[in-house]
């Protein structure tokens, strides 16, 4: 079991950043994600495996005037 932003959610082998946000609906083009409190790249979101028990935090950036 792994929380996303304290929620929980099932863990699965080998699930990456890109699957979480996939399985949480995740749309926005500004996303921060951070597993067990490091910083995960956007170019690393195919790729960067998240661990049973990992805490993962998503942040969408907002921008504007």
């Amino acid at each position: 079991m792994i929380t996303v932003n304290g929620d929980p959610l099932k863990h699965k082998p080998g699930m990456t950043v890109r699957d979480i946000l996939k399985e949480r609906g995740y749309v926005f083009p500004l996303l921060v994600v951070r597993i067990n409190g490091a910083l995960i790249a956007r170019d690393d979101f195919d790729r960067a495996q998240v661990p049973d028990e990992a805490d993962v935090q998503v942040i969408h950036l907002m921008s504007g005037g």
